[in-house]
């Protein structure tokens, strides 16, 4: 076995390569990932059983963002960032420009005036469209 969990040129399941390689956060999500049809191997839809090998293209849909990566090393253990890197090689396009978030104007109450009242909590909870507690 290598330093970085690989054992030689072996098959290795997918879903679990995801999660060595740090595609996903957990192997139950690259699991789910995989049932959903979010991975393909090779352009087919695969189960999580599917095995992978050096010079498969595997894409990943977890995101708004489909990652394209082609295996190097099947890993099966978690590595390092820096090392998963080496794994695989990256051909994903660029990710999506996020829009800046809407500034919303938060109420500001001056220091020293302690709690809310309940009119002050009406007030914000109006300006915010919340609900009651009841979930009215």
């Amino acid at each position: 076995m290598n330093e970085n969990g690989s054992q030689g040129q072996a098959p290795v399941r997918v879903d679990t390569w995801i999660w060595s390689v740090r595609l996903a956060k957990t192997r139950s999500a690259a699991s789910a990932a995989c049932r959903g049809g979010h991975v393909k191997v090779n352009g087919v839809r695969v189960k999580p059983a599917h095995n992978v090998r050096p010079g498969d293209e595997v894409r990943v849909r977890l995101t708004e963002w489909e990652r394209v990566v082609v295996v190097k090393d099947p890993i099966r253990k978690r590595v390092g960032a820096p090392v998963a890197e080496k794994c695989y090689e990256d051909n994903s396009p660029p990710p999506p420009k996020r829009e800046p978030a809407a500034a919303v104007p938060l109420p500001v109450r001056d220091r020293g005036l302690g709690r809310p009242t309940k009119r002050d909590r009406r007030d914000i909870e109006r300006l915010f469209g919340a609900r009651d507690r009841r979930g009215h």
